[in-house]
């Protein structure tokens, strides 16, 4: 398999925004109109977790720029750096200081999955390694992310690593569906073996 890929700039293909600017922790208001994406609620495997995310109520008259399908979160802080997808949000969302939100600009022929698949992958995990930041926790400095690498082939092939990409990922989402099966099957079989000579013992018994 050939490709034929072109060099840009995270900056040449994405725009850019910090987090919300929550005021201290995020508080969590039942009746709250606004899902609010943290740490907790994205994984590289399964993305977002919309079910997990909290509802909140946001202060302030500027209008947030909310969270939509084929946008890019990508975790700024910590021991591990990553970018996940984002599908259709199901209300109003918006995500937390600790990320950094990318969109495709409109002019650049960039698939969103193909761009966060990219981001996850070691060339990149390289030039993120030798850029972060601090000594306690490390961090991506917005301008430092902006001037990175990445390496576009053509849409067509940017869906089809996006495609076998996702393949990969439910084969290993079964898998381990069937290796936590299995386990449970043994431990079951454990369970009742135990119980088995538990009574064995008790009938053994003067």
């Amino acid at each position: 398999m050939s490709f034929d890929a072109s060099l840009y700039s995270v900056a040449e293909i994405a725009s850019l925004q910090a987090g919300y600017p929550f005021r201290g922790a995020i508080e969590e208001a039942r009746d709250g109109d606004v899902l609010a994406v943290q740490m907790k609620d994205v994984d590289p495997e399964a993305g977002v977790d919309w079910s997990g995310a909290i509802r909140t109520s946001l202060v302030g008259r500027k209008r947030p720029d909310w969270l939509r399908a084929g946008d890019v979160l990508f975790v700024a802080k910590g021991a591990r750096f990553y970018a996940v997808g984002v599908d259709g949000p199901p209300a109003p969302a918006v995500w937390a200081p600790a990320f950094f939100h990318l969109r495709v600009k409109a002019p650049a022929s960039v698939d969103p999955a193909f761009l966060a698949w990219q981001i996850n992958q070691p060339p990149f995990q390289r030039q993120l390694q030798q850029a972060a930041e601090g000594s306690g926790q490390l961090s991506i400095r917005r301008p430092v992310l902006e001037a990175l690498s990445l390496h576009i082939p053509s849409m067509r092939q940017q869906r089809g690593i996006a495609a076998l990409a996702d393949l990969a990922r439910r084969e290993r989402q079964a898998l381990h569906r069937l290796i936590r099966n299995r386990e449970l099957q043994l431990h079951a079989l454990a369970e009742y073996l135990g119980q088995a000579t538990h009574q064995d013992i008790q009938q053994d018994s003067p």
